[in-house]
């Protein structure tokens, strides 16, 4: 039976570090759009990334393969970038050591540093997250392409604009 959650990847762009949360399962059905993202962000300029995985509930092979792509990538940069990984259960901390990959990227017991990067988010003016979900927005009626690229974004900003308009 199929899961009727899907898998989402909630982000924060404007942070330092860009913060993803994962929520669900992350695997190659789902992966495509969180790989898009995170080489956009990267030749952007970003060259530091947490990924909370706090309500993520399993990865496959092929995430763990876009993680490990990504830390090599910020490593290479100068000055060296970082990708940390924050709230593993044991069976994710499991997958990450097992495979290696704790000695490409940084495993977090710093946990509260993702909440504050979404309420920092969170607490910007309605105004100013209005004006970025457009933004977002009009870069997915310039090329349809980019739909996949800013879905999780325009998603996110939706949550948040939504969320203060009826406070």
């Amino acid at each position: 039976m199929s899961d009727p959650q899907q898998p989402t990847f909630l982000v924060n762009a404007y942070a330092d570090p860009v913060v993803v949360k994962v929520i669900g399962k992350a695997n190659y059905l789902n992966c495509n759009s969180f790989r898009e993202f995170i080489e956009t962000v990267v030749s952007g300029g970003c060259s530091r990334i947490f990924i909370d995985f706090s309500e993520c509930r399993g990865m496959d092979s092929t995430f763990l393969g876009i993680l490990a792509g990504t830390a090599i990538e910020l490593r290479k940069l100068k000055p060296t970038g970082e990708l940390v990984v924050g709230n593993l259960s044991e069976r994710n901390h499991e997958l990450i050591c097992n495979l290696g990959l704790q000695n490409l990227l940084t495993i977090s017991e710093q946990n509260e540093l993702v909440g504050s990067h979404f309420d920092a988010l969170q607490n910007k003016e309605v105004s100013e997250a209005k004006n970025i979900l457009k933004a977002h927005q009009d870069l997915t009626k310039a090329d349809k392409e980019n739909v996949a690229k800013f879905q999780d974004v325009i998603a996110f900003l939706k949550n948040q604009v939504d969320e203060k308009d009826h406070e």
